[in-house]
């Protein structure tokens, strides 16, 4: 009994034992929860466990040498211990009653035969015209083949939007992996926005094994799911794994069982963060501080994919990228595409003066920062211009931007009002783009969407500052920081030094603090020297910490509208079925975000009944073809029941 209470190897053990079933618990309990302290000090149920002859293995738990790593975090060493754990006896478990799903799990695919695929998709692209945006994608490309020799580490590929980096970062990715004997690639995308967009890009590039891409997402599309990829998605045991930073980092400070079990599998793989200025500031120290325990501890490789490249040496002297491009600074002066026209300081722009412009060009598009803004510009725009925002479910926004893409392919008029859901990683191409004043990464990504392919010598890209309205304290400090970067250098507004200097002000900005919002430092120690948690280094809050940490902080209701016959028969059979993994799936892709005043609305009216707990418009009317819920959320409510 001592063993546990005692010993530091005793102590770390405890917390795998006890959380076998119920997950990793806290050490310090509450009024309303038994810790693991208060289970230790009961020693009845330990009594009974030794009159069994457990092993001496048990009794005097020996941690080699090699178990915790010199100068590793023991917190995330116990939570790799206990994924390790808890996946092997899923799968013994598995074996033993339902031997079948063992072999289910089995893929015929390899790191080495996704990387012959991909060769022989990219020896495509070489037979593309010779333009100056392919010449440059090419040498991205190279760079990232030569560079994937380079010793497993940090890895940043700094490329400016419309460069290639998609599959020039999965070929580094392969290559790296199969050089050095990493056993999975796991691509992490910020938004769901693009997700699929992705997943889409890599199994057309693997033609004939467009199985091995194992999407996990919370809107993924059923149809996309099949046993195997269902059973992988458990443990992450594939070779390519496409998924969310979401996923990804909540996985990383879970407590639960199901989530804690994949964890292992993040060893001795490559994990690449396509836009990864998105990381929200908010978990930033804490989500740096477990990618630095896991390329340094635990065989993985890290990189760090985007045309923004975030100052992270700011804020940690040790975690320095290596470069895969040799000059970015030179490579975004060859990519520049588009004529920055910033606003006189201090100048605003009425949405009327503003809606004159965008409606003037054939082609056009238009981004503001909140939903209410996107309605109020629409509706000054004529009638066939698309409206783009979250208060559109995602079917019917997928349909919208393929409409989109049609439109502008054809060279037919196409005039786009939109929220940022458009910027990072959306392949559409305008000749003008108007951005509302926001932080530098997204202007920079707005202007990815303008002249795209370099088609035309040189596209249009219109920042502009909106009377009224009501600007969010985070926004608001990202455009201060941007102001003050772009003071320095307008000549060249997305180079990586004013990137450098942007970055640097909105971290000062927002303070220490800010970037572990959810203080996982005093809940886990990570990324602090000298943890202690009242006195005792080993006190962690692994439950606390998983209910705290969060990617993105979301307070919105989400409500099922009745958009298309596919929907209608998902909600026919959760009536009549009741809920199931296959129905949830079905109806995720056709939910709007609403703010809590607005679903309280709908819900006391009866507008929203709940069906089998799943909140469901039953006025068809209020969905609107046009701009989904947003017209009658909107015109309903007041600036001060709203949020964005």
């Amino acid at each position: 009994m001592e063993v546990f209470r005692g010993s530091r190897a005793g102590r770390l053990v405890a917390y795998v034992v006890a959380g076998h079933h119920a997950g990793l618990s806290d050490w310090i309990g509450t009024e309303s929860r038994t810790a693991l302290a208060d289970r230790l000090r009961e020693t009845e149920h330990l009594i009974r466990a030794l009159r069994g002859g457990p092993q001496s293995e048990i009794l005097n738990p020996q941690i080699p040498a090699s178990g915790i790593p010199a100068g590793a975090d023991p917190g995330l060493w116990v939570r790799m211990l206990a994924s390790a754990l808890f996946d092997a006896d899923f799968l013994d478990t598995e074996a033993f009653f339902d031997p079948s799903k063992g072999a289910n799990r089995k893929t015929q695919h390899t790191i080495e035969d996704l990387e012959r695929r991909l060769e022989r998709h990219l020896l495509s692209f070489a037979r593309s015209p010779s333009t100056p945006v392919n010449t440059i994608r090419a040498e991205v490309l190279a760079a990232c083949r030569a560079s994937a020799t380079n010793a497993p580490g940090v890895f940043s590929l700094t490329v400016p939007t419309g460069g290639g980096k998609t599959l020039s970062s999965l070929a580094f990715a392969l290559a790296h992996a199969r050089r050095h004997g990493l056993e999975r690639v796991i691509y992490a995308v910020p938004f769901t926005s693009i997700i699929e967009q992705t997943a889409a890009v890599f199994r057309r590039a693997f033609a004939g094994a467009e199985d091995a891409v194992l999407e996990h997402h919370s809107s993924l599309d059923p149809a996309c799911e099949t046993a195997r990829s269902r059973l992988a998605a458990e443990n992450w045991d594939a070779p390519l794994i496409v998924t969310t930073t979401v996923q990804l980092f909540e996985s990383l400070f879970a407590s639960r069982t199901s989530r804690v079990r994949k964890l292992h599998n993040l060893a001795r793989s490559v994990i690449v963060l396509d836009e990864a200025q998105a990381l929200p500031p908010a978990v930033l120290r804490p989500v740096v501080a477990a990618l630095r325990e896991l390329y340094r501890h635990y065989g993985a490789t890290v990189v760090l994919c985007t045309a923004t490249q975030p100052a992270h040496s700011a804020l940690f002297d040790d975690f320095r990228p290596t470069e895969i491009v040799s000059d970015p600074a030179a490579l975004f002066a060859r990519l520049a595409r588009v004529q920055v026209e910033l606003p006189p300081p201090g100048a605003r722009r009425s949405w009327e003066d503003l809606a004159a412009e965008v409606g003037s060009a054939e082609q056009s598009l238009a981004i503001v920062n909140t939903r209410r803004d996107a309605l109020a510009l629409h509706s000054l725009l004529p009638p066939e211009t698309i409206h783009l925002s979250t208060y559109q479910c995602a079917a019917h926004r997928s349909r919208l931007l393929a409409d989109i893409r049609k439109r502008l392919k054809n060279g037919e008029p196409a005039r786009v009002v939109s929220t940022s859901l458009v910027e990072a990683g959306v392949d559409i191409d305008f000749p003008v783009v108007f951005r509302a004043m926001t932080g530098l990464d997204q202007l920079a990504q707005a202007a990815g969407r303008c002249n795209r392919e370099g088609r035309l010598a040189s596209g249009r890209f219109v920042v502009f500052r909106p009377e009224g309205g009501r600007t969010m304290k985070s926004v608001a400090q990202a455009i201060e920081a941007a102001e003050a970067a772009l003071a320095g250098s307008t000549d060249q507004p997305f180079c990586p030094a004013t990137f450098e200097s942007y970055f640097r002000a909105l971290y000062w900005a927002k303070g220490d603090a800010a970037l572990d919002a959810f203080d996982m430092a005093g809940l886990l120690g990570l990324g602090r020297k000298g943890h202690r948690f009242e006195g005792d280094p080993f006190a962690f809050q692994y439950r606390t910490a998983a209910e705290r940490f969060r990617m993105i902080e979301d307070s919105q209701e989400t409500v099922v509208v009745p958009y298309n016959d596919d929907v209608r028969r998902a909600l026919s059979d959760l009536r009549f079925a009741g809920p199931s993994r296959s129905v949830m799936r079905r109806l995720q892709r056709y939910t709007v975000p609403v703010p809590p005043p607005v679903f309280a609305r709908l819900l006391g009216e009866g507008t929203v009944v709940e069906i089998e707990g799943v909140p469901v418009l039953q006025a068809v009317e209020l969905y609107r073809e046009d701009v989904g819920l947003a017209r009658w959320c909107l015109s309903e409510f007041s600036i001060q029941d709203l949020i964005g």
